[in-house]
């Protein structure tokens, strides 16, 4: 859909989302008037934006910032003075966001008196003591201006509208450049979003932003400086495994020996049905029986069902895997997620973290990601010019257990048929983005056995080979004209009888593309209804518009296009298409709510289940030891505290999750989140 990166665009682009102001930044003088630079490096080295910070003799900082990844990004102007506490006393930035839509804010304090505006909201309080804006759209500055009012106040500071934000040191480095060398430390910045935010900041009396790396994706560092950057993710990276592997600790229950059960409702997957109250007894991470367990049985520990709903754990399957995603996909109850497209070192490092259990996660199944070279390129997976280069990414993936690839956008269609072909012959599958200037009903033709994201399916009907699908016009053109298609007609009919007859998957990410219609001020629809489960930054943060909504009409126009993307679901999913439930999303929340999209396109509770557990599991080929509660499976299991079966919103209500022998309490994993949990811990009670 909108990147093979993380959740909405890119990391990046997440990340200004969901930690607004914050988690992303350069850095800005806090010294004499000067300017300094700072580079954006993808791919290892390759760049993809800059960010230009003028501070004037007068105080006021000026910023132009720019970043273009995979066809679009941010281009925002920033202006700002800071008051004698180091926050800010005036802010503005205007431009647009990554999807185009408008960035209008501002802020100003005078005395004890507060007032912001955005696009998202408005306010204005009394504010006696120190605060720190937190601006929705602003530039990156924002981390220089933190560390800057951090140093200030004893690395703890209130922000606004709300919040508090803290600092801790992890470590330092020494970085050089033409002789000179400087000593930088690696700070986590906590307070924001759903977990900790690392900055790289100078290690003086006023620290600033040196350097803001994502592991495998990102590195923003000042320029001159880019050299340091591996050295510094390297030991970024090692200081992050230290506090995962504490969080994994305390988190983690050890379910070893012997656990009963008792008087659970078990969903069959298989066939979209709930049983009656039974029990379910699993050993070491195996389920070793279905059904009323023996009286005498001497079990390590007894789980109180209480009629329960007890089911196989859900798979998401279209994920871009983090390190710091697994606590809201384990607390959703998501035991498994198929990954589709990541830098391959750091998704074989995460692998290797979960199975030798010091990483809480989903399971993964990977997809090996394959872009075509342009200046659209996504930059990561393997990048390509020619066939025998795609061959080799074939072979890389094939050899590393990868059950199939995905195509990426600019892949070079001359070669798509023989790569298709060819990965089949190394027996894995073939899913991925349509790529520029071709039809879905071509890549269909050309072998896919899936496509991702339903506007991947409808740009089907509204493009040719001149519609250049790399840009904005891939969401735009769905936006536009879905409201005015006439599913009953012979193509979109055709199309569809042509998924079915040859059981061409399709992963629509429907809950994703919520984005198309929702408006400035307006909560997403992804975590409507739950908001006051959610920190007050996040709440905030998800108001922010993605698309350019000029007026009411442009609103009704896109809102139709986007019911009618949901009835075409719907409708292929009746008419046999595979369906498969995934998220490119914020983990969790967003799997959630595509299910509850599934029942609203006309699937039943128990066949939108159906699709996130025994359905998936078959297409990512890992049916032999989960999917189902099945004897002799491994037993990630989650346990229902209400009916999903009836009211699908239920789903949410997770008490325990077991993920081989590990168990998890999701209202604990929540509370370490920030999250008000959903569902009380399960009852269970330990052999003495």
């Amino acid at each position: 859909m909108k990147s093979p990166r993380p959740q909405s665009v890119t990391r990046f682009a997440l990340a200004l989302c969901l930690v607004p102001g914050l988690s992303v930044a350069f850095a800005a003088t806090a010294l004499a008037a000067q300017t300094t630079r700072y580079l954006a490096l993808v791919d290892g080295g390759k760049q993809a934006g800059q960010q230009v910070v003028t501070r004037a003799d007068d105080g006021t900082t000026t910023v132009e910032f720019v970043f273009k990844d995979n066809g679009r990004g941010p281009e925002l102007k920033e202006s700002y003075t800071l008051a004698d506490d180091g926050t800010y006393r005036t802010y503005a930035v205007q431009g647009t966001s990554t999807f185009g839509a408008k960035v209008d804010e501002s802020f100003q304090r005078n005395g004890d008196q507060v007032s912001w505006k955005s696009k998202s909201d408005a306010g204005q309080e009394t504010v006696p003591g120190v605060g720190l804006y937190a601006p929705l759209g602003g530039t990156p500055a924002g981390i220089s201006v933190a560390l800057g009012a951090l140093a200030k106040h004893n690395g703890k500071l209130p922000l606004l509208p709300n919040g508090t934000l803290s600092s801790s040191k992890l470590g330092q480095a020494q970085v050089q450049r033409d002789g000179k060398t400087q000593t930088v430390q690696l700070l986590a910045l906590t307070g924001q979003g759903f977990t900790p935010n690392f900055v790289w900041a100078t290690n003086d009396a006023q620290p600033r932003l040196f350097a803001l790396i994502y592991p495998g994706y990102l590195q923003l560092i000042e320029e001159g400086w880019q050299a340091n950057a591996a050295a510094l993710e390297t030991q970024q990276k090692a200081a992050e495994g230290k506090l995962l592997v504490d969080l994994r600790k305390k988190l983690g229950h050890r379910f070893a020996g012997t656990t009963v059960l008792r008087d659970v409702r078990v969903f069959d997957s298989e066939h979209a049905t709930l049983g009656a109250a039974t029990d379910v007894v699993i050993a070491d991470g195996k389920i070793v029986s279905v059904g009323k367990a023996d009286p005498k049985l001497k079990a390590d520990r007894v789980v109180d069902g209480g009629g329960k709903v007890l089911m196989p754990g859900l798979f998401d399957m279209h994920g871009h895997v983090s390190r710091w995603d697994g606590g809201l996909n384990i607390a959703a109850g998501v035991t498994t997620v198929r990954d589709m497209g990541n830098d391959n070192a750091t998704l074989q490092q995460m692998i290797g973290e979960i199975e030798d259990g010091t990483l809480m996660s989903p399971g993964v199944v990977p997809a090996g990601f394959i872009e075509g070279e342009s200046q659209y390129s996504a930059r990561n997976g393997f990048v390509i010019k020619n066939l025998d280069e795609a061959k080799k990414a074939v072979d890389w993936y094939s050899e590393h257990g990868y059950p199939q690839i995905k195509i990426y956008n600019s892949f070079p269609k001359a070669v798509l048929g023989d790569t298709v072909a060819y990965a089949h012959s190394k027996g894995m599958r073939v899913s991925g983005h349509v790529p520029a200037f071709l039809r879905a009903q071509d890549v269909v033709d050309q072998g896919f056995d899936e496509i991702q994201h339903i506007n991947q399916l409808m740009l089907n009907f509204f493009v040719d080979d001149k519609t250049d699908t790399r840009t904005l016009q891939r969401f735009y053109l769905v936006a536009d004209k879905t409201a005015d298609l006439d599913f009953d007609s012979k193509p979109v009919q055709d199309f569809i009888a042509t998924l079915a007859k040859k059981q061409i998957a399709i992963d629509p990410t429907l809950a994703t593309f919520e984005f198309l219609h929702q408006r400035d001020g307006e909560l997403s629809p992804i975590v409507a209804g739950i908001e006051d489960h959610l920190p007050p930054d996040v709440q905030r943060g998800r108001r922010s518009a993605e698309m350019n909504i000029p007026d009411d009409a442009t609103a009704a126009r896109y809102t139709k296009s986007y019911d009618k993307l949901v009835e075409f679901v719907g409708r292929a999913y009746k008419a046999g298409v595979p369906l498969l439930a995934g998220t490119d999303e914020v983990p969790g929340f967003t799997l959630q709510h595509e299910l509850a999209l599934y029942v609203r396109a006309g699937l039943t509770p128990a066949q939108a289940l159906q699709v996130a557990t025994w359905n998936a599991a078959k297409v990512a080929r890992v049916l032999d030891n989960r999917g189902s509660v099945t004897v002799g499976k491994r037993s990630d299991l989650i346990l229902i505290d209400g009916d999903p079966t009836k009211d699908i919103g239920d789903i949410r209500k997770v008490s325990l999750v077991l993920r081989g022998d590990t168990a998890y309490y999701p209202s604990e994993v929540h509370e370490a989140l920030g999250v008000k949990p959903f569902a009380a811990a399960a009852k269970v009670t330990v052999a003495k």
